[in-house]
């Protein structure tokens, strides 16, 4: 683990420390404690596991250096099961360096030992000691076992994992463009050897909300290459665990699975958080749609948190981004190529119905010379239970109208309930019985009983309240008990409805489940994480509607 921007002014490591403590275990425990100047910044840090002192006049955070040495060695023993480095340290001996942190990378592969290692990247502070670490305790690939990987027919698959002899399995874990390239892929490689021009088959599972199907297409791997930062060095080979740039896999998707054709494999889909902060943009020139349109395709396919809407009642562009983050970097690249973006404040789509029945007359007659335009139809308008939707009777009798004009009418009042009696609001959950009408035997036509349905259904909302619905989502919240009271008082500041608290299954928190408003939640990510210092989630998913202020 690393604690990052020690030269903050409001920097508090031993707070994270605790923090990580609390959600990892006891095994979180410092590698290098932070140094502080005595003008206050941030120094080279003291390593644990040396018994010197070498903090060179600064002073050490954390905790004392000789209690965080003896903590340290003694989980390394327990973790390593290293009889030997036990013997020495219950003697009084100094193991060496390379003997500690040679046991160090057997406890760490267990799971449950945690290092830390202060950092502050401005000042270059710390960046040394973590190369160090990752290069000398944390696995290597074959260290690992491989993720869930299945075949062609869907039956599990072992896969020797780090094996460059091995089959091929590497998955995508990130894509983007380059001036010369064009579209790379990054790939990791969990087993084999890629090659250029080899052919290899693209897979992926379909992620639910994001617009990704099941697919699976046979490409040929063009260049390959190793990054190196922003530059790309053109390689022969890409072998079990590294990681290298490929182009031309046009088809290739941020968590894709590339195999060999001749032994098609896929790897099991990320766990990827739930994105729920909704970011609503347009475009400030419509020439450039086109472009943006681009712009999100390209972003879609290298982003699986990422979930784009186009919300049907409100014509908005709806961006559910992960967090505060994960949105100011979606926006930044979508506005590659002078596409000019304007955040909008999300609109929820509300709707109306009727709070009861009522009857409505709809006449529409006109002359005009030549043929005229008659239709007259009286209709009855009832209420119906939330999302029953719509539903048209014919009542009529003797032909009163014709049975081919009874369609027209139902399309005439579908079409306002669509629109909407108040502009952008659409009517819904309601029964419209056609009860009487009149027509002529030349002027009477489709589209006149389209216009007196229409008048029909707004002569009987005139004499009926016509309460707004708002879209109400159901809400899991996952809170430490010490934030309990904040997030009941701010639910029930967010006209929510608490439908009980359970305790979770660990120890000092609960889940709240309430049904909020959909309005009140645009922001609740945000707001959230303020309210509980980061460390409550919550889902969410949609309930129905219900009458605003209900």
């Amino acid at each position: 683990m690393v604690i990052t921007q020690l030269d903050h002014r409001r920097a508090d490591p031993e707070r994270v420390l605790a923090e990580c403590a609390r959600a990892f275990g006891p095994g979180v425990l410092p590698l290098y404690l932070p140094v502080t100047t005595p003008s206050g910044e941030p120094a080279a840090p003291h390593p644990v596991l040396a018994r010197a002192d070498t903090r060179g006049g600064g002073r050490i955070g954390l905790r004392d250096p000789a209690a965080a040495h003896r903590e340290l060695i003694e989980a390394i023993i327990a973790e390593s099961e290293d009889e030997a480095l036990m013997e020495t340290y219950l003697l009084g001996e100094s193991p060496t360096q390379d003997q500690l942190f040679d046991d160090l990378a057997r406890a760490v592969l267990t799971g449950d030992l945690h290092p830390v290692i202060p950092v502050s990247a401005t000042r270059g502070v710390g960046l040394t000691e973590l190369l160090d670490v990752v290069a000398r305790v944390l696995p290597s690939p074959a260290d690992r076992e491989c993720p869930e990987v299945t075949g062609a027919d869907g039956a599990p698959e072992t896969v020797p994992c780090g094996d460059p002899d091995g089959p091929l399995l590497a998955e995508a874990v990130g894509s983007f463009a380059n001036t010369y390239l064009g579209p790379v892929t990054l790939l990791r490689v969990f087993s084999g050897t890629l090659h250029p021009d080899d052919r290899v088959r693209v897979a992926g599972h379909g992620l639910d909300g994001a617009g990704r199907p099941e697919h699976a297409t046979t490409e040929r791997v063009g260049r390959i290459h190793s990054p190196l930062g922003t530059e790309l060095r053109e390689t022969g080979h890409c072998a079990a665990g590294d990681i290298c740039a490929v182009t031309r896999l046009a088809n290739a998707e941020t968590g894709d699975t590339v195999s060999a054709s001749e032994r098609p494999l896929t790897i099991r889909p990320w766990a990827l958080p739930e994105p729920l902060l909704p970011i609503a943009v347009a475009v400030a020139d419509p020439a450039t749609e086109d472009l943006l349109g681009r712009n999100l395709s390209r972003v879609a396919a290298a982003d699986p948190g990422l979930r784009i809407e186009q919300h049907e009642d409100t014509h908005q562009l709806v961006l559910w981004c992960t967090g505060e983050g994960h949105a100011d970097l979606v926006l930044a690249r979508l506005g590659v190529g002078d596409v000019d973006l304007r955040v909008e404040p999300v609109r929820v789509a509300l709707h109306q119905t009727f709070a009861g029945p009522a009857r409505g007359h709809g006449r529409h007659v006109k002359q005009t010379g030549g043929h005229g335009q008659y239709a007259v139809c009286d209709i009855e308008v009832e209420p119906l239970p939330r999302g029953a939707g719509f539903d048209f009777e014919d009542r009529t009798v003797g032909g009163s109208v014709p049975r081919q004009f009874v369609p027209s009418v139902e399309r005439g009042v579908r079409a306002l309930m669509a629109r909407g009696l108040t502009e952008g609001v659409p009517l819904v959950d309601v029964r419209v019985t056609l009860l009487d009408g009149r027509a002529h035997s030349v002027d009477s036509s489709d589209a006149a009983f389209q216009a007196a349905g229409a008048l029909a259904l707004r002569d009987a909302a005139n004499k009926v309240a016509l309460p707004l619905l708002e879209p109400v989502d159901e809400v899991a919240i996952h809170t430490p008990d010490d934030c309990l009271g904040s997030v009941l008082g701010d639910l029930a500041a967010r006209r929510a409805q608490v439908l009980g608290t359970d305790p979770a299954p660990e120890a000092g928190w609960t889940v709240v489940r309430a049904e909020v408003p959909a309005a009140e939640l645009s922001r609740y990510l945000v707001e959230l994480n303020q309210l509980t210092s980061g460390r409550a989630d919550f889902s969410r998913a949609f309930w129905g509607y219900e009458a605003r202020g209900a």
